[in-house]
C-alpha cells in the first residue's frame, strides 16, 4: 500500500454543532461542509477529558487519560510518553510538521522545553496569538515581525485585550499560510508528510476574529442556551465559580454576543481550512492524502448554565466534529454512528501509513471504522480528574471528578465531589438536548445497571494502570522482613 500524505487540521474548543454538514443554521462553513461531502462524517465523536492538555496527551498518543497520566490542565506529559507523529518520522520516514497549538503538556513547561517525542522536524509553535510570546519555539511572532511589527507590538502591550485580529494577521492566516506552503514543497521532498495544522479559535475570548468574519454569521439564527433547572452540586460549583465567571452574572446579550464571536471565528477558520484545500489540489495531492479535521472538546456557551468546558459532560463539551476525507479509501458522503474518541487519530495516522499500533490498543482505525460503520468498542468514555482550574486559577478544592460512559444512544455521567456521588443518564435519542435526568427512573433502570457496570469495569482498569504519583522505596535483601508463619 502506498502511504499517503496525512494532514491533521485541529481546532480548539470547537464543539459539534457548529458546522453545516451537522446542521448548524447560522454560521457558513462551506469548506468544511465540503471536505464532509467529499468524505465522512462522524456523528458520535466524544473526547477523552473535556479539558486542552489532557485530551491532546490522548490524542496524540493514542490512550485513554489513565495511561498517559496527563488528568489535569497544568500536568506534563511523561517523557517517555511516544507521540504518533515521532512514529510516522521515525519508523514510517514521514516529514513531519507542527504549525500551531500542541499542548500535549503544560504550556509553562511547553514554552522552554519541547517533549522528547513529539516527532516533528519543522516545529513552529504557538499556543495562542498573545500567549508565550517570548519562546524561541513561537513560530507566529517571527512571521509577524516581519510582517506587521506594529500589530505585533500591540499584541505585545494588550495581550488578550487586544480585539478583532485584521484577516491578514491572524494566527489561523499563518497557520495556514505555512501549512500551505509546506505542502507546496512536499512534492519535491521525495517523501510522505505529516503536517498539523493546529489552530487557537475558537477558545475564548472570542473577541480575537477579524471584523468581516461576523458577516458570515447569521445573528438571528444564534440558538438561545439549553436552559435547566436542576444539576449536580460538582455543576453548581462551576456554574458559580467558572474562570470565565459566575454564570449568572451574563446577560442574555452578553451570551448572544459570546456566540456571535465564537461563530465569526469557526467561520474565518472556515475560510482558512478552504485556502488549504485548494492548495492540496493546486499541488495535485489531494488525492493522495489523507485530511482530518477535529477538535480537542467543546464550549458549553452558556447551555445548562456553563462556560468553556469543566466537570459537566454534556454534549455541546463532550461532542467534536470529526471529518476524514481520503480518496478511494473512504466512502464519499459518508456517515459514520461508531463511537469515535479522539485518541483514534493515533491508530488512524500510523494504520494509514502501513504501521504497527497494536501497543496502543485502545485508539481504534477510524477508516476501518467508517467501513464497518461501528465501533469496536461498546461505550464511549469521558473521565475529568479534577481537570479543570476555578475562577482563582487554582484547581478545585475539594477535587471534582466526572465519568460518562455513553452507548449509540443514553449516556451515564457520575458525578463525585467531597464524598457525594450523584449520577445523570439521558437518552440521547430522545431528549438530544440533555434537559431530563432518567437516572433512578424504573422504566430505565436497566439500561442505568448496564452503563453502570460498564463504568464500574472503566474505572477498576482506571485504577489498576494509573501510575503511583508517589516514587517506591524497595527493601533489598536483609531490609527484607520475614512474614511468613509457616
Amino acid at each position: 500500500m502506498d502511504r499517503p500524505n496525512i494532514l491533521v487540521i485541529m481546532t480548539d474548543q470547537q464543539r459539534r454543532d457548529t458546522l453545516g454538514a451537522y446542521g448548524c443554521d447560522w454560521i457558513s462553513t462551506p469548506n468544511l461542509d465540503r471536505l464532509a461531502a467529499e468524505g465522512t462524517l462522524f456523528t458520535r465523536a466524544s473526547v477523552d477529558n473535556p479539558v486542552c492538555t489532557p485530551s491532546r496527551a490522548s490524542i496524540f498518543t493514542g490512550k485513554p487519560v489513565f495511561e498517559h497520566t496527563v488528568l489535569r490542565v497544568h500536568d506534563n506529559l511523561p517523557d517517555d510518553e511516544m507521540q504518533f507523529p515521532e512514529r510516522l518520522r521515525r519508523d514510517g520516514g514521514y516529514r513531519t510538521a507542527l504549525f500551531g497549538k500542541l499542548h500535549t503538556s503544560s504550556r509553562v513547561k511547553e514554552e522552554v522545553q519541547r517533549h522528547p517525542n513529539d516527532g516533528f522536524e519543522i516545529y513552529e509553535w504557538c499556543l495562542e496569538p498573545s500567549v508565550s510570546m517570548d519562546s524561541r519555539f513561537n513560530g507566529y511572532v517571527p512571521w509577524l515581525r516581519e510582517t506587521a511589527p506594529d500589530f505585533l507590538a500591540a499584541l505585545k502591550q494588550n495581550g488578550r485585550r487586544e480585539l478583532h485580529h485584521p484577516e491578514d494577521l491572524h494566527m489561523s492566516k499563518w497557520a495556514a499560510d505555512r501549512t500551505i506552503a509546506f505542502i507546496e514543497a512536499a512534492k519535491s521532498d521525495g517523501r510522505p508528510f505529516f503536517c498539523l495544522m493546529s489552530l487557537f479559535d475558537p477558545h475564548d475570548p472570542y473577541e480575537d476574529h477579524p471584523r468581516v468574519a461576523r458577516a458570515w454569521v447569521d445573528a438571528e439564527r444564534i440558538p438561545a442556551p439549553i436552559a435547566k433547572s436542576d444539576a449536580p452540586d460538582c455543576v453548581r460549583r462551576e456554574q458559580q465559580a467558572s474562570y470565565l465567571g459566575r454564570a449568572d452574572a451574563f446577560t442574555p446579550d452578553d451570551i448572544g454576543e459570546i456566540r456571535l464571536g465564537y461563530g465569526a471565528s469557526i467561520a474565518f477558520v472556515d475560510r482558512q481550512v478552504g485556502r488549504v484545500l485548494d492548495a492540496l489540489d493546486g499541488a495535485g495531492l489531494a488525492g493522495e492524502t489523507l485530511v482530518v479535521f477535529l477538535s480537542d472538546h467543546g464550549d458549553q456557551l452558556g447551555d445548562h448554565g456553563l462556560f468553556v468546558k469543566g466537570v459537566g459532560l454534556y454534549e455541546p463539551t463532550v461532542g467534536v466534529p470529526l471529518l476524514l476525507r481520503w480518496p478511494g479509501h473512504v466512502a464519499e458522503g459518508g456517515r459514520c454512528d461508531g463511537l469515535a474518541q479522539g485518541r483514534d487519530l493515533a491508530a488512524t495516522c500510523l494504520a494509514a501509513a502501513g504501521l504497527d499500533h497494536s501497543d496502543i490498543p485502545s485508539s481504534e482505525d477510524l477508516v476501518g471504522m467508517a467501513e464497518a460503520g461501528r465501533a469496536r468498542r461498546s461505550v464511549a468514555a469521558t473521565l475529568y480528574r479534577n481537570s479543570g482550574i476555578n475562577n482563582e486559577g487554582e484547581f478545585w478544592n475539594p477535587p471534582m471528578l466526572s465519568t460518562m460512559v455513553r452507548d449509540e444512544r443514553y449516556k451515564l455521567v457520575v458525578y463525585g465531589s467531597g464524598g457525594r456521588s450523584e449520577r445523570e443518564l439521558f437518552d440521547l435519542a430522545d431528549n438530544p438536548q440533555e434537559t431530563r435526568n432518567l437516572a433512578g427512573a424504573p422504566g430505565h433502570a436497566a439500561t442505568e445497571a448496564r452503563l453502570l457496570a460498564e463504568l464500574a469495569a472503566l474505572m477498576h482498569t482506571e485504577a489498576a494502570q494509573l501510575r503511583p504519583r508517589a516514587a517506591p522505596s524497595l527493601p533489598k535483601g536483609r531490609q527484607r522482613l520475614k512474614n511468613a508463619l509457616k
